[in-house]
């Protein structure tokens, strides 16, 4: 629990009170390896704060390929934003890439903490800007550049990651095969 509210007071400002409703309302649990947190085609219903692991979001083109849009580690809100809050199904999968410890809040308790504490939207809304923000800094380098470079990229964005996750997700990521990324790794070396 710890780790949550040092995230979350990067944002804001709490008071013990406050603290202790919002820990009053989270749940720990254990998602394991290749489990989905929410699911295309269902209504997210929950959001989480990745303690231990890494998690990814994917979707499926009109191909019927895997692609991998981003990885999510630990001390970051996992949540498929618009699913949540508009209550739609979803278009993309969140996995757990590795086993997974996280804290999560239902979207009741959730919609409860932004109608109790005073600041909680603001908090909220800084916490979703950064991650808006890091997204797009972490994608858009990587659309017009060659494969090695969108490689090199990647171990830069995503330092702790890169041993800990399947080279088929950074390929699926970097949209290249797993025989580029093998080829390309082997170059770097």
């Amino acid at each position: 629990m710890k780790q949550l509210f040092d995230f979350i007071l990067r944002f804001g400002n709490l008071n013990q009170q406050q603290i202790d409703f919002i820990a009053s309302k989270a749940t720990e649990i254990v998602i394991p390896k290749d489990e989905y947190f929410s699911e295309a085609g269902k209504t997210a219903r929950r959001v989480g704060f990745i303690i231990d692991g890494i998690m990814r979001v994917c979707y499926y083109n009109n191909q019927g390929e895997e692609v991998t849009k981003y990885f999510i580690e630990e001390n970051n809100l996992v949540v498929d934003l618009e699913s949540f809050d508009n209550e739609i199904p979803s278009s993309a999968y969140v996995q757990a890439v590795t086993d997974c410890t996280l804290i999560i809040f239902s979207r009741k308790d959730w919609l409860e903490l932004l109608q109790t504490i005073v600041g909680w939207e603001t908090i909220v809304h800084k916490i979703i800007s950064r991650a808006l923000m890091q997204k797009v800094e972490r994608r858009s380098p990587l659309v017009s550049e060659d494969a090695t470079t969108r490689y090199l990229k990647f171990l830069e964005i995503y330092p702790t990651v890169v041993n800990r996750i399947p080279l088929s997700y950074i390929a699926s990521y970097l949209g290249v095969t797993q025989s580029s990324l093998s080829r390309i790794r082997k170059n770097i070396r």
